[in-house]
């Protein structure tokens, strides 16, 4: 088991970066395509390109928290301990808001298709999930015990 919580570690952890170049490169062209004036299609590749990193970010790491990650308990002090209480609430909870808000962006703008609100939403609710993912993600520099990778 510590082989398959090691890849699927890594897995999650490298795959973070495609998911923020994504999430980054679809907020980026929903800006410049309402900036242009143009009209939302209805189905972007690149927005479903980032919804589908995230979906797949959460399927791994909701297999890690559920069954393979030891930093992850539900038994004593959780709240006590800084590490315990980032990994078991706080991570968990944030991701799955900053998800939420990717996929409600999607699916509104999917519903705004031939408007030009379609590429607003994309960039409004894709830049406030980004937010979110971004201050629950384990950085280095938090002191909880991940790396950059």
């Amino acid at each position: 088991m510590e082989v398959l919580y090691i890849a699927l570690q890594h897995a999650h952890s490298g795959l973070r970066w495609v998911v923020l170049a994504l999430l980054i490169a679809a907020i980026v062209k929903a800006g410049g395509k309402r900036r242009g004036g143009t009209v939302y299609p209805g189905k972007d590749k690149l927005a479903l390109f980032a919804l589908i990193s995230v979906h797949l970010q959460l399927i791994i790491g909701l297999v890690l928290y559920l069954w393979l990650s030891p930093l992850v308990s539900f038994a004593g002090d959780v709240m006590g301990n800084s590490v315990t209480r980032f990994y078991t609430v706080e991570h968990l909870l944030g991701m799955i808001i900053g998800i939420a808000l990717v996929t409600i962006g999607y699916s509104k703008a999917k519903r705004q298709a031939e408007l030009n609100k379609g590429w607003k939403t994309i960039g409004t609710f894709y830049l406030i999930g980004l937010l979110v993912i971004l201050v629950s993600i384990p950085w280095p520099f938090r002191n909880l015990g991940a790396g950059w990778f």
